[in-house]
């Protein structure tokens, strides 16, 4: 299997697996079956349509985003537990957007870009880009990512790493090219919810990994507004459990 069959394939098995659209799909075909005459589907068809308005409460997602970020500090600290400091700065790669003959960063690459420059500036250490290409065509996110760095932050990039296809492969790939420059220590640069998974991923690829967390928001101060449906944390909380997901595949794999 290809390369690029085998990351469609993760996407299509990721979107069925999770809410929303595992939910969505539950409550078609039960009230499908309500229809044709089975009497509990019309009470389980209910279940999967609160499930989704559930999850797209502000209460629903920033307890499921806390429930990761409460693994990682609020902000970066000045080294490695075991008192080593970090040599370089890592960037991972996240989404893209825009027409595909004309992709360009996301909003999430770009929160992490912006983050790792700043970092960059604060620490003047040397930064690693790393993302392959997330779909058949397009070129390696980690490649747009160098160039906005440069471009829209002033930041240099001393290595871009463009063939990872996951967090894993950023680990292992990046790792390689950081000992390769004698480096055993950087920041990981990646939104909080993240960290818990590439940290680990990280530490498996022999690299001691600082974390630098992007956007932590596991501070909840609850409120009647929490609990009226946005779509916008429907997305959060798909992030939230494809996450958990993702570390629980990891944990089996490895």
């Amino acid at each position: 299997m290809t390369g690029d069959m085998t990351l469609m394939l993760q996407q299509v098995l990721t979107a069925l697996l999770l809410p929303p659209l595992l939910l969505v799909l539950a409550g078609l075909l039960f009230g499908m079956l309500a229809w044709r005459g089975w009497r509990p589907g019309g009470f389980w068809a209910a279940v999967a349509v609160v499930g989704v308005t559930l999850l797209a409460t502000p209460s629903a997602s920033g307890r499921l985003m806390a429930s990761l970020e409460r693994e990682v500090p609020l902000s970066a600290p000045a080294q490695a537990v075991g008192g080593t400091p970090p040599g370089a700065i890592v960037i991972l790669g996240a989404e893209m957007a825009g027409a595909p003959d004309h992709p360009d960063i996301g909003p999430m690459t770009l929160e992490r870009l912006r983050a790792g420059a700043a970092l960059h500036r604060r620490t003047g250490l040397p930064v690693l880009v790393t993302g392959g290409p997330l779909s058949t065509g397009a070129p390696p996110i980690a490649s747009m990512m160098a160039r906005s760095l440069q471009e829209d932050f002033g930041t240099p990039v001393q290595w871009v790493e463009a063939q990872a296809p996951d967090t894993r492969g950023n680990a292992v790939l990046s790792a390689a090219m950081l000992h390769q420059a004698g480096i055993g220590t950087a920041y990981v640069v990646t939104h909080a919810w993240h960290l818990p998974r590439a940290l680990a991923a990280f530490q498996r690829a022999g690299l001691e990994a600082v974390p630098a967390p992007v956007r932590p928001a596991r501070s909840i101060d609850p409120q009647w507004s929490d609990l009226l449906p946005r779509p916008d944390h429907l997305a959060e909380s798909w992030f939230a459990m494809r996450e958990w997901l993702g570390r629980l595949v990891y944990a089996i794999r490895d």
